[in-house]
């Protein structure tokens, strides 16, 4: 930016801030109900979380009871809250529900009077009177209808309609305004060129089911909607914004944008957002623009800086992907400058919108228009409704065009909007905080983004993540998959096609570092089609099942005595050799497991994540420990392995949990037995290929894949055999663990046994909850994978008073679902493992038909694949089989509770302990939960799926297991046995100095 330019923005931003000397925004106005609450939070972070948490949770209140409940969990004894919030409080605790009722009114008051500063009305007539008392005082309008989330095709329509319903009744209004500036100007337009109808759509409320993973899909679903919709738009001769929203849906909506603009060239009036923050909007505005030339069409964009940074952000972290956002305020600001001259500069094909309340950003966009010399027509200026007020009067006086962005619809989908709202003007680098609150200089606020963004890489200059080799960094998690990236998209059907043209393959044992060829076949097929044989596994006998037990054997006391970090160095490399591969593992779970993508994706990440977590543990805690500290006296403590490992590992997760269960093994010292499911043999034998890619040494790992009624009880009863590693069902497991107990002839050792077995996992719904966040997430825990994890949800326990709202939306957003071939990106279910496991699911639905009520059961494919439907059924008890035993499909079943306490004592009420959920936004039940909903793994406000390495170590208790934690830092005790060695130091009365 050359210094000429730079003196005229800092002149005219001067001139801004001029013009609004001695104003302040109303919610910084401390003679105002928000501008104190506002004032609060800016001073008391306790106290923000705690409003803000309020106010998110106040529209699922009901009843007076509630209210005053909440407001003590959240608030406590505060004395400084509002008066009214006060006085409502003192009510609730003289006169108990009746004082409730007072209180819910009073807040409901304050509520609505914050949700009205931002919200232009609830309803379209209220919105449009509201918008012409603003055009009357010069501003025009773009209203945008709440309500982010639509869970079901009917939230969809309802959606649509109400979008329909806005511009009918924006053309009947819009005749009544004058046009905006001037005199005797096309009636239909502001500022000589703008339509007066404007209106801002949210394309992923468009198709509830939308996803990068089903990106061709998710756009053809969301234009036919966008269809009607622009439809009314042009028939209107109005504006319609496609709304950017978080970084998931970025591509997709910028693919919708440009498909609907081929399809209507001629109409001008078609918009999309774009955000600053994001590292790819350089590359999307150039490419965009280039488009836009090419085609010789008329774009726009309306240029914001982001409102999903701390979303983005901790979404990135969480799975492990590049940081989407910009990581300083200053790049951003940096970016909007420089985005917007790029799009200044195409003023020929693109109309600017500039959607900011920072003055240097408005000066720096007026100057850049002025010194390329665009036209007004090709650029405006657009401000939050119920914000900046002085500067939105101070832009308006300066260029005339101003356009005010107004949500409008009832309170409870406007909550998340409200919140965003409140979140962005009390952060510590708001810039209307900082202007109007923070006392902050004028000169710091006009500075040169460019400049600070230079300054703050010199003096906090970001460390170097690259990442070394060896376990010299700490764990992190293996990526999820990032269906955002193309190339990650197309990857699944390139690994898809290379495996089918090599399929079937012939998967032999592994024993002794050779592979063993046995007459003995199984097949393993595809169960969304039967017919396609994806190989033969050879099946070992009792004969093999020895031969692998003496190799572990004769291997053990070689590796046992090989120095820890020298194991680890291995389960390293085996995760280096996975992550080369992991789109063909994968794809090899797609065909022979049925797992949609990311579930096969996670599935193999999971396995990376066991290598490198428990090469990094047993490294920790391979070098003995000195306990004591008394002269003439060493006492060490330290661990070593129990011998020969059976590893017998289940279908569902076939490659992660015998990962799991192997490399603990393999790494604390021990030799393994492997013998994988039956069912997914091939990606059983998989992990062959790693650890021989590895450099395994011969011996340490056998692979002995064989029918269970023929080897299963032989590596059990195994006198050689001194650790059993098994996941699987819970007869199963009590089995071995039966049988392990005894002492057979020749056997030197009490056999250790690990058992992760099955549970019946229960969320709680609890009458205040996000039904939002609560319905998407039970879906998932409940049909990801067919609900084929021992970790899925099969019961969820509903609160009376939200049982109807609940489960209506619940049953409306399965019907959406659509069951198919894993491979197959718009199938949200595939098939069951079999067709025993059809058998036996059907058979418990037709049992959950005469103890409940079917309130769904979704159609299935005729085509011969291992089929069955996803299936709710209402009106359970604790008593009945269906609510009791494990079902392990997409089977899941109701249970209405009167009260909270009822429901975790329902939840409790099975054999089972492995998972559990609860979503609730009341303080005091989720910390009854931590304490009194007893499994293995509970998680709160989230799904009950998905366990991670290191964060979340998973494991059961009572019938779900023996209560190992896989993934934690205690796990690899457990194939090992602590010894200790004392030793006296002392040679007649000398101690050594270094005692």
């Amino acid at each position: 930016m050359n210094d000429r330019l730079q003196e005229r923005i800092l002149a005219t931003a001067r001139g801004l801030f001029e013009r609004m000397e001695g104003e302040k925004p109303s919610l910084f106005n401390t003679s105002s109900l928000i501008g104190r609450l506002l004032g609060r939070t800016m001073e008391n972070d306790h106290f923000k979380t705690a409003l803000f948490r309020f106010i998110d949770v106040f529209p699922s209140l009901t009843t007076g009871k509630q209210v005053s409940r909440h407001v003590r969990e959240y608030f406590g004894a505060d004395k400084s809250l509002p008066r009214l919030i006060s006085l409502g409080a003192r009510i609730a605790g003289s006169l108990g529900t009746p004082g409730g009722v007072v209180m819910g009114k009073a807040i409901s008051y304050m509520i609505n009077t914050i949700g009205r500063q931002f919200i232009l009305g609830a309803t379209v007539k209220e919105a449009l009177k509201n918008a012409g008392l603003l055009r009357k005082k010069g501003f025009a309008v773009v209203l945008d209808a709440l309500g982010e989330a639509t869970l079901s095709a009917e939230e969809t329509r309802r959606y649509v309609e109400l979008n329909l319903e806005l511009l009918k009744g924006f053309r009947e209004a819009s005749t009544a305004w004058a046009p905006l500036e001037g005199k005797g100007l096309d009636p239909a337009r502001d500022w000589g060129a703008s339509p007066k109808i404007n209106v801002s759509i949210k394309p992923s409320a468009l198709y509830c089911l939308a996803s990068p993973i089903d990106f061709e899909g998710s756009v053809e679903a969301i234009l036919a909607q966008l269809r009607r919709l622009l439809a009314a738009v042009i028939e209107s001769n109005g504006f319609l914004c496609i709304d950017m929203e978080s970084y998931r849906f970025k591509d997709i909506t910028l693919e919708v944008y440009r498909r609907i603009k081929r399809e209507n060239p001629e109409y001008p009036h078609i918009g999309i957002v774009l955000q600053a923050y994001l590292h790819d909007t350089d590359r999307d505005v150039d490419a965009l623009l280039a488009w836009a030339r090419d085609r010789r069409i008329q774009i726009a964009v309306r240029l914001v800086k982001g409102a999903y940074w701390d979303y983005e952000r901790a979404m990135a972290l969480q799975n492990g992907w590049s940081m989407p956002v910009r990581t300083r305020k200053a790049e951003t600001d940096a970016a909007y400058e420089r985005l917007a001259r790029r799009i200044l500069e195409n003023h020929d094909i693109c109309h600017f919108s500039c959607a900011t309340h920072n003055i240097r950003t408005i000066a720096a966009v007026l100057e850049t228009a002025r010194e390329l010399k665009v036209p007004d027509n090709r650029y405006e200026f657009q401000a939050l409704y119920g914000m900046a007020e002085p500067v939105r009067q101070a832009v308006l006086a300066d260029s005339g065009r101003v356009r005010l962005y107004c949500p409008f619809g009832d309170i409870v989908p406007g909550m998340q909007y409200l919140v965003r709202r409140l979140l962005e003007n009390t952060s510590n680098e708001s810039f209307l905080r900082l202007s109007f609150a923070g006392g902050t200089p004028s000169p710091t606020l006009l500075e040169n983004p460019a400049h600070a963004v230079r300054r703050a890489r010199e003096e906090y200059p970001e460390a170097d993540r690259t990442k070394q080799s060896g376990g010299e960094n700490p764990f992190t998690n293996e990526p999820g998959a990032d269906f955002t990236r193309a190339a990650q998209r197309e990857a699944f059907p390139m690994a898809l096609a290379a495996i089918r043209a090599k399929v079937p393959v012939i998967r032999p044992l592994y024993i002794g570092g050779k592979r063993v060829v046995t007459r003995d076949r199984i097949r393993s097929v595809n169960p969304a089609n039967p017919a396609e044989v994806i190989g033969f596994v050879c099946q070992a006998g009792t004969q093999e099942a020895a031969a692998a037990i003496a190799a572990a054997k004769k291997a053990f006391m070689r590796w046992r005595d090989t120095p820890p970090r020298a194991r680890a160095e291995f389960l390293f490399k085996a995760a280096s050799a996975a992550k080369r591969r992991i789109f063909e593992l994968a794809a090899w779970q797609v065909l022979e497991a049925g797992k949609q993508w990311d579930q096969a994706h996670a599935d193999v990440a999971e396995a990376i994540d066991y290598f490198e977590y428990y090469a990094r543990e047993m490294i920790r805690i391979g070098s003995p420990a000195v306990l004591g500290n008394l002269p003439a006296e060493q006492n060490l403590y330290f661990y070593e392995p129990r011998g020969v490992a059976a590893v017998i590992a289940p279908w569902n997760f076939p490659l992660a949990i015998s990962a799991g269960m192997a490399s603990a093994a393999i790494v604390t010292g021990n030799t393994v037995v492997y013998k994988p499911s039956g069912l997914t043999g091939i990606i059983g034998g998989g992990l062959v290929d790693i650890f021989r890619e590895a450099g395994l040494p011969d011996g340490v790992f056998n692979f002995i894949p064989g029918r269970s009624e023929v080897i299963g009880d032989y590596l059990v009863d195994h006198p050689d055999i001194s650790l059993i590693a098994f996941t699987g069902s819970m007869e199963t497991g009590l089995r071995i663990t039966g049988r392990a107990a005894r002492v057979n002839p020749g056997q030197p050792d009490i056999k250790k046994t690990i058992t992760e077995l099955g549970g019946k996992n229960a969320i709680i719904i609890d009458d205040d909850a996000d039904l939002d966040e609560a319905v998407p997430h039970v879906l998932a825990s409940a049909f990801g994978y067919q609900g084929q994890k021992c970790s899925a949800c099969s019961r969820v326990i509903v609160l009376n008073a939200i049982h109807d709202r609940f489960v209506n939306r619940l049953v409306e957003a399965a019907r959406a679902y659509r069951v198919g071939p894993a491979e197959d990106p718009s199938t949200n279910m595939g098939p069951v493992a079999d067709e025993n496991a059809v058998r036996k699911i059907m058979r418990y639905i037709e049992t959950g038909r005469h103890e409940g009520r079917v309130l769904y059961e979704s159609r299935i494919p005729d085509d011969g694949g291992y089929y069955v439907p996803l299936v709710i059924i209402d009106r359970i008890l604790p008593q009945h089989s269906v609510a009791r035993e494990e079902i392990f499909g997409p089977v899941l079943v109701i249970m209405r509770a009167k009260d909270f306490g009822q429901a975790i004592e329902w939840a409790n009420a099975t054999p089972f302990a492995l998972t559990g959920g609860v979503f609730s936004r009341s303080p005091a039940n989720i910390d009854r939960a931590r304490k009194e909903f007893r499994v293995g793994n509970l998680y709160i406000n989230r799904g009950i799926t998905g366990a991670m390495v290191g964060r979340q170590p998973f494991g059961g208790m009572r019938m779900s297991g023996t209560g190992t934690r896989a993934g934690g830092p205690d796990y690899l005790l457990h194939f090992m046995v602590p010894r200790t060695v004392t030793e006296n130091t002392m040679r007649r009365g000398f101690v050594p100095v270094d005692e």
